[in-house]
């Protein structure tokens, strides 16, 4: 899901759809509910967004040296009497050989000092190293995290002791807070949402309600009682759609809350997200913002899998049927995948040269094929006369279906095997590094090791993404897929992880406190598995947590915190009823149109539009919040309109 940016040039993303059970354009199945209060809420969302951009109008910024967004300016003074040469190394670099900065002269006499002006990066704190050109002797080493916009001097000198060097950073002027814009629109979003939730208390009482009544025709007051600002009230069901059976009158909503606030995470990253660095993908090992919502995505497909199963069996539906099924909608995935992250093929036959094949959709469809077809040949047409006397009733969620699991371990150990025992030309057995001045630059061209030897291998360097994030810091060069091969074989282990998930739902329907003991007990499982593969650590682990191999440890970590996500939300929205799911609701209903949608629309107005200062992250956050608040107010609408695109 590496997100590069989709247009005009290959590109990959780090979300994914989720599942795409029960969404179509039918009018008839569902009866519209009006609810104007969530309309103003996505309006005074779109002027908030709006407002964060007159944040830097306080902070006007001074600095000597024009420098782009994450720089600041930095001025080398030297006094010694011998040529220097600058070098640097980024925090967020893991075993890597220094970088050439630049080459600073003698100073042109004692106390004189020669001065040459340089870039540096803010994002992380880094390390310059200053050695002597002539005997490439190490003076001083220096760790200094700079700030954007910030000016800079080093100064380097003799003291007392003309063997001893001194290096010093001084702050010349003062630097611009470049989070401040990030900051206010957080305080102004929980501050509206807060607001929204009084209202819904207030809404609530009796005395407003007898008022409404008096103001209005009880109609009307009923629909305001019941927005979805409000107490959460009546629920829209489709025949399509039936999450518990047993239940038709009710609706698992925090499912569809928790696939929209992923979406809405994954349409503000893949727009820039401020261009923020915790909002891009990590370089290599780690994890940020933009790494959480693709695992997730696919985790609650994995989830709707086995609830939408398990409905179609009770309806009387056929395996067969349902299998073929699931093989024309992975394949229109696929091909909407493919579509959608080459917009070159328009350009003529000699564009499919270089068409990227795998992608986030593509990696879906894959995921979906492979664990709807292991639920369909495992799944229980009834559940409701299971013998409660038997000795695995009460393992039944997991015991029953251990012929997938059976699947699901064979296929993760293939993936075991391919990765630490397959051999790559030039690399070491089991490499997971980024190659580049990664591992003090020993392997440069072992990016991904296995991974990347099979994508290259199978599908040849001109069909896998170009650019992966690893350039970015490791300055890697051979081009890596993080929706590739090897990491689908992952991705279907944490759809499987969903998957389980739904049978805990369907096996303890309306058992709220065991659906709730189940999801936390397998979310410490996998925070315990994510533990012994890591040894806690970031870089020192048997298998580091990395989305661009999408690691068993990134697999069962993103698990963990899913499942431990799912549950607050399964516990405030469908067990409490504190709270609606809005506006999360309406974008997990209309994913795929959401995902595919922004991404065709991406670089159309008023999605984007020229910006007066493109180095300016409060106006990147400007364009990026209403955006991403334009595809929830119109997933909204669709949602009052009964619009959903199924496939």
């Amino acid at each position: 899901m590496e997100r590069g940016k989709i247009k005009k040039k290959h590109k990959g993303t780090s979300s994914g759809g989720g599942d795409w059970e029960g969404r179509e354009k039918n009018i008839n199945m569902v009866q519209p509910e009006k609810h104007y209060k969530v309309f103003f809420l996505a309006v005074v969302t779109l002027l908030v967004a709006i407002c964060v951009a007159e944040v830097p109008l306080c902070h006007p910024r001074h600095k000597a040296t024009v420098v782009k967004m994450d720089e600041a300016s930095l001025t080398v003074n030297n006094e010694l009497g011998a040529e220097m040469v600058v070098s640097w190394l980024s925090d967020h670099c893991y075993q890597c050989v220094y970088q050439p900065l630049g080459v600073v002269p003698a100073g042109p006499g004692p106390g004189i000092p020669s001065s040459v002006d340089f870039t540096v990066g803010t994002q992380h704190g880094i390390t310059l190293q200053l050695n002597s050109s002539l005997v490439s002797l190490e003076l001083c080493t220096v760790h200094f995290h700079f700030w954007e916009h910030g000016n800079y001097s080093l100064w380097v000198k003799n003291l007392n002791d003309s063997s001893v060097v001194n290096c010093s950073v001084v702050t010349d002027t003062e630097t611009v807070n470049s989070y401040l814009p990030i900051m206010v629109a957080f305080l102004l979003f929980t501050g509206l949402a807060i607001l929204s939730a009084i209202g819904g208390t207030v809404m609530g009482l009796d005395v407003v309600k007898n008022l409404m009544f008096r103001l209005g025709n009880s109609m009307e007051t009923e629909r305001l009682i019941n927005s979805e600002l409000g107490f959460p009230g009546r629920t829209v069901e489709t025949a399509t759609d039936t999450i518990l059976p047993a239940t038709p009158s009710r609706r698992l909503r925090s499912l569809d809350t928790f696939r929209g606030l992923s979406l809405v995470i994954m349409v503000f990253v893949n727009y820039g997200g401020g261009r923020y660095w915790f909002f891009r993908h990590e370089s290599w090992n780690g994890l940020t913002v933009a790494d959480l919502v693709f695992p997730w995505f696919v985790f609650i497909m994995g989830t709707s899998i086995s609830l939408s199963v398990s409905s179609a069996l009770r309806c009387g539906l056929s395996r067969f049927s349902l299998f073929t099924k699931a093989v024309w909608r992975s394949v229109q995935l696929f091909l909407i995948g493919l579509l959608i992250i080459n917009p070159n093929y328009c350009q003529g036959p000699l564009s499919w040269d270089s068409l990227r094949i795998p992608g986030v959709l593509q990696r879906l469809a894959f995921s979906y094929l492979v664990v709807a077809s292991l639920d369909l040949c495992v799944a229980w047409n009834s559940l409701d006369n299971l013998p409660v006397d038997a000795w695995w009733y009460s393992a039944r969620e997991f015991l029953l279906y251990w012929p997938a699991w059976l699947c699901v371990i064979v296929l993760e150990t293939v993936w075991l095997c391919l990765t630490f025992l397959l051999p790559v030309p030039d690399c070491p057995s089991g490499y997971l590094g980024p190659g580049g001045i990664g591992d003090m630059g020993q392997y440069p061209n072992c990016t991904g090791g296995a991974a990347g030897y099979v994508d290259r291998w199978l599908l040849g360097e001109n069909h896998i993404y170009q650019t992966p994030s690893s350039r970015v810091i490791y300055k890697s060069h051979m081009p890596f897929d993080p929706e590739g091969v090897l990491g689908s074989i992952n991705s279907v282990l944490m759809a499987f992880l969903g998957l389980q998930a739904g049978k805990i739902l369907l096996h303890y329907k309306d058992q709220h406190s065991s659906i709730m003991a189940r999801f936390l007990i397998w979310s410490l499982v996998m925070g315990i598995i994510s533990a012994t593969l890591t040894k806690c650590s970031l870089n020192e682990g048997f298998i580091p947590i990395n989305k661009n191999l999408w690691s068993l440890s990134y697999v069962t970590t993103l698990a963990c915190f899913g499942l431990l996500l799912l549950v607050l939300i399964y516990y405030t929205v469908d067990v409490r009823r504190w709270w609606s799911g809005a506006p999360f609701y309406y974008p997990g209903m209309n994913s795929i149109l959401v995902y595919v949608g922004h991404e065709v629309l991406e670089e159309y107005f008023p999605f984007r539009w020229r910006m007066a200062n493109n180095q300016s992250h409060a106006e990147h956050l400007t364009q990026n919040l209403l955006a991403t608040s334009c595809w929830v107010l119109i997933s909204f609408l669709l949602y009052r309109k009964n619009i959903f695109w199924k496939i």
